[in-house]
């Protein structure tokens, strides 16, 4: 037991004590009587306690209790000795004294309690472990195990690592912990060392010219002899396979490669072996820019092309075109072209996922993007809500909504098991739009079946949207399917339906279970002039009945394979019913004299015959208009891109007299010229850092200000900071997963700069021997020891633990006790204090007596007066 004080500077006030003890008090003490000084002896008693207490004084009691806390690193470099760990905390725990208390966490890239500090001596069992193995944080591990135990209490920390931290810093984290009752032990692992082929690195140009030959060189770690096949893509499309063979190490590889495309191209390098222990290793991107024309990406639906591409001056750019349903889903496909031009497409043949990664493209690379109309384009199409109606400058909605005929619409929608997932989730979105399509006067209502129906919503008008949207979106998966009933179901609530178009649209992925007369049913359906759709999700649908059901229901057959083009589909039913979007009176336009475009109508306005009609966006610039008043061409930009917008055809068919004129072709050439790019390339140079941030450097080192976007290759936008080191030298960090990562840079001038950057996997798959140096750093800095039996990890504390006790407080009312017993000895005298004590300690009449007394004295005046 100790006795520390926390303030002993109070200490000095005995100082002037002693001092006027010593020169004033010391003579009237010698000659004063036995009461003086047992007065004096008081007083100073009562300042010593008090200014004593003034200190914070407090006792230092031992503990007896300890406790051991185990921390295993359960991340990939050391996984496979994670089993192994926690049979030797189990003999640890068997091994332990009754005083000490056992913990064990594991730990990766995040934590897990495996068991929290307990004295139980039960084994730990199986535990079912799902740490994030990507990385290794062994500091947090100790920030986050420090918390959940008794700071009072003496604690080891007991390591279980191979070293290899890949984020954090350990020694800075123990640095900060108060480490005075604390100690830290460590047990190395290897780490994992089972057959492993790792791809080091892979690096191409940032830009190149086309004809260029290219040395592309790849670095490789093995963790024994061995042999596999190294495969390098251009563009997802296989360049090169080579069988190579292995050594022990590090090892290296070239490929000689003539630089044929141009654009920005995705290099890929994977490597395929018999046995890999680690998947995430084998395989690293790289990009290069290779200038050219500017090229233009045309996507048509049908079988027959878009004629565009004739019109287009093939040796000012270079033209391809593609069938819309074929269109890709990764940015990296885009980002080659300057402009993209979607030509009478519906946007159930592109969906929602494409349509994203197209707008990211136009919205962050300056991509520019023209839509063009048809009897499946803008509103007809589906594109209500979605990404290309934000890049486009019109909305799909039109004018005029009131005197459009109202509609009855019943939703079929399977919710069976087979529907989990993202099918009943994009058809629950689907379904709401169609809500927010509809107009008050317009009624819905919503069946969904697995095998029986459901009534979700009873028709209903459309005065409440967002009650109904709420309730489409609470329907839950599950049951069989029977699609018969759930038809017959909305047949009947439709026909009570009051509206002038009665339309059902059925969904589903499955096969009946029941076979039926449909046709029957349909027809009677037709008699009342009720039609069907029907769309058929994936492969395991019956789409030889779905398809028959559209057919005899005179509605429309949808066979999804994309899911995410279910909204496109059911905006497009909505519209289709409840809108006219087709205006088809010939008209002369007003010209709004661009000069990008007068050039074309010098000669006057020749005539339109249709169009689709549009809302221009307030942003716009519209350069034709109908009689109407609706954009017939309009231009606007979105992020950094340029979009047009033109409502008539590619045909001729619709564009009436125009397409007939010499100005037709100059017309197309002209959209895709204000399409293009219109950015000033600056060579910026881009390094990875240790730390995983990246350092971009302008080489004329005129930018003072850096705007960076970050997009990965499916166009998810990525949240940057940049930090500015120097003029012309800027520090990029973003938290991106490995892959392709595309960067488009901006100074305050306006210059750009566009590439892609690889993001590596993490430091964690590397091959690499165990970080023993480290490991002897924490031991040293824990002042702990490197262990490996069990008994040694619960062996007897060097650091003890004590628990403090204040005892200011006990002072001080040990102070004003003596100090009241001055002043009553001092007014009152002795005999007055010695009195008081016998009175209240040796006082032998209970209290109860008197109290007794008095009672039966009143009980006795009482019983006189009755009397009387």
């Amino acid at each position: 037991m100790d006795l520390r004080l926390d303030f002993p500077i109070f200490l000095l006030l005995f100082i002037p004590i002693g001092v006027y003890l010593l020169f004033f008090g010391k003579k009237e003490i010698q000659n004063s009587n036995w009461k003086i000084k047992v007065l004096w002896a008081i007083r100073l008693i009562a300042m010593a306690s008090l200014i004593f207490s003034l200190t914070m004084p407090y006792l230092l009691l031992p503990v007896k209790n300890q406790q051991i806390v185990f921390l295993v690193d359960s991340s990939a470099s050391a996984k496979t000795t994670s089993s192994k760990m926690l049979s030797f905390i189990d003999d640890a725990i068997q091994a332990k004294s009754p005083n000490q208390s056992i913990a064990a966490y594991a730990f990766g890239n995040d934590f897990q309690t495996i068991r929290a500090l307990s004295n139980d001596t039960s084994p730990l069992g199986k535990s079912e472990l799902s740490i994030d193995e990507s990385a290794t944080d062994i500091s947090n591990a100790f920030l986050l195990s420090n918390q959940l135990i008794d700071p009072t209490t003496a604690t080891r920390f007991v390591l279980i690592s191979d070293g290899l931290q890949t984020s954090g810093s350990v020694n800075e984290r123990l640095q900060l912990m108060n480490l005075n009752h604390t100690s830290v032990d460590v047990i190395p692992v290897d780490p994992s060392l089972e057959k492993d082929v790792a791809i080091t690195s892979f690096d191409t140009p940032t830009t190149s010219s086309q004809g260029e030959v290219q040395t592309i060189q790849v670095i490789m770690q093995s963790s024994e002899d061995t042999t596999g096949e190294l495969v390098l893509s251009l563009n997802d499309k296989v360049l090169e396979r080579k069988t190579v063979p292995l050594v022990e190490g590090r090892n290296a590889f070239t490929f000689q490669h003539t630089v044929a495309e141009t654009g920005m191209l995705k290099y890929e390098v994977s490597f395929v072996g018999s046995k890999e222990a680690i998947l995430e290793n084998n395989q690293l991107t790289s990009m290069t820019m290779v200038e050219d024309a500017p090229r233009v990406l045309i996507a048509y639906s049908g079988e027959n092309a878009s004629p565009i591409a004739s019109y287009l001056d093939g040796n000012a750019v270079v033209v391809e075109t593609i069938q819309a349903k074929e269109l890709p889903y990764d940015l990296t496909n885009y980002l080659p072209y300057d402009a993209i031009i979607f030509d009478n497409v519906p946007g159930y043949e592109v969906g929602e996922s494409k349509m994203q990664v197209i707008e990211q493209a136009v919205k962050n690379f300056g991509v520019g993007f023209m839509m063009v109309g048809g009897d499946k384009s803008f509103g007809l199409g589906g594109y209500f809500q979605t990404p290309i109606e934000r890049v486009l400058p019109v909305e799909m909605e039109v004018k005029g909504k009131d005197q459009l005929p109202s509609l009855g619409l019943i939703l079929v929608m399977d919710r069976s098991g087979s529907m989990m997932g993202s099918k009943i989730e994009l058809a629950k979105e689907a379904a709401a739009r169609s809500v927010e399509l509809l107009r008050e006067e317009d009624t819905l209502g919503f069946i969904a079946f697995d095998d029986r129906p459901w009534t979700i919503v009873e028709p209903v008008k459309m005065t409440d949207k967002q009650e109904v949207m709420d309730k489409i979106l609470s329907v839950s998966p599950g049951g069989g399917t029977e699609i018969y009933s759930s038809l017959e179901a909305a047949y009947e609530m439709i026909r009570s339906v009051d509206t002038q178009r009665k339309h059902i649209i059925l969904l589903t992925d499955g096969m009946s279970a029941t076979t039926n007369d449909y046709e029957a049913l349909l027809s009677e359906g037709l008699e009342g002039k009720i039609t069907l759709s029907s769309v058929a999700i994936g492969t395991d649908a019956d789409k030889v009945l779905l398809e028959d059901l559209a057919n005899f229901g005179s509605g429309r057959y949808y066979d999804v394979e994309d899911e995410s083009t279910i909204p496109a589909i059911l905006s497009r039913e909505t519209v289709m019913l409840s809108r006219t979007f087709i205006e088809d009176n010939p008209f002369y336009p007003t010209f709004f004299g661009n000069k990008d475009w007068s050039t074309l109508f010098q000669e006057g306005i020749p005539q339109w015959n249709v169009y689709i009609a549009t809302t221009a966006k307030p942003t716009a610039e519209t350069i034709l208009e109908s009689e109407k008043k609706d954009p017939v061409l309009i231009q606007g930009r979105y992020g950094i891109g340029q979009t047009i917008a033109y409502t008539s055809d590619s045909t001729g068919a619709w564009s009436g007299d125009f397409a007939r004129t010499n100005d037709w072709n100059m017309f197309w050439n002209r959209a895709v010229s204000n399409l293009l790019k219109d950015v000033n390339n600056i060579p910026y140079d881009i390094s990875r850092n240790p730390d995983g941030t990246y350092t971009i450097t302008d080489p004329s080192s005129d930018s003072s200000f850096l705007d960076v976007t970050a997009v990965t290759d499916n166009g998810e936008e990525i949240e940057t900071l940049t930090e500015i080191l120097a003029p012309g030298k800027h520090n990029v960090s973003m938290d991106a997963e490995p892959g392709l990562v595309f960067l488009h840079m901006e100074n305050e001038k306006g210059e750009s700069f566009q590439t892609g950057i690889s993001i590596p996997y993490s430091d964690e798959y590397k091959i690499e021997p165990a970080d023993t140096r480290l490991l002897e750093d924490i031991v040293s800095i824990g002042d702990g020891e490197m262990i490996s039996k069990p008994e040694e990890a619960v062996r007897a504390f060097n650091k003890k633990s004590a628990q403090s006790k204040p005892i200011h407080q006990y002072l001080l009312w040990f102070a004003l006790i003596l100090f009241f017993l001055d002043i009553t000895w001092r007014r009152f005298g002795l005999a007055m204090i010695t009195s008081a004590f016998k009175s209240i300690f040796l006082s032998r009449k209970p209290v109860t007596e008197t109290v007794t007394d008095e009672r039966m004295e009143s009980l006795k005046r009482l019983r006189k007066k009755v009397k009387r």
